[in-house]
């Protein structure tokens, strides 16, 4: 389906919904350190209830790490609620690399100018929706332009 990407992901709770939301998809998980917990915490174990055991997971040591693995010709798309282009403007595509930032700083400027940066509409009065909530909205949408 897509692959998700969090960058330094620092709540382990969000990390463990997460990995509920890409099996329920058949996405696989790109985790990129360092984290800002342990890896194995038994809050993200709690969150991602019983459903590691079917995760296709891949952690890279670093930022580098995860763009030496990105294959040649890879669509990413980052995500941050200082983009301008709505989530609904993209069309999604099999294969689609979905890329979220740290939950308290959100993707850096020199990512977000390296890839097509995408927001999620927020009309209400908030900076931003939870990382494991905006995953959801981002991936579900992926979800039902590609399988229709």
């Amino acid at each position: 389906m897509v692959r998700i990407v969090l960058l330094e992901p620092e709540i382990p709770q969000n990390t463990g919904n997460v990995v509920r939301t890409a099996v329920a998809l058949g996405a696989e998980l790109h985790l990129v350190r360092p984290f800002g917990f342990r890896w194995g915490d038994p809050r993200m174990r709690r969150a991602g209830l019983d459903y590691w055991k079917h995760l296709k997971c891949v952690l890279h040591d670093s930022w580098e790490a995860f763009l030496g693995a990105l294959p040649a010709g890879a669509r990413v798309f980052a995500f941050s609620a200082r983009a301008e282009r709505s989530l609904y403007a993209a069309r999604f595509a099999r294969g689609d690399w979905l890329l979220f930032g740290p939950e308290t700083r959100g993707l850096p400027a020199e990512v977000l100018a390296r890839f097509p940066a995408l927001r999620i509409p927020t009309p209400g009065p908030v900076r931003s929706l939870n990382l494991a909530v905006a995953v959801g909205v981002a991936c579900y949408e992926a979800y039902r332009q590609i399988a229709g």
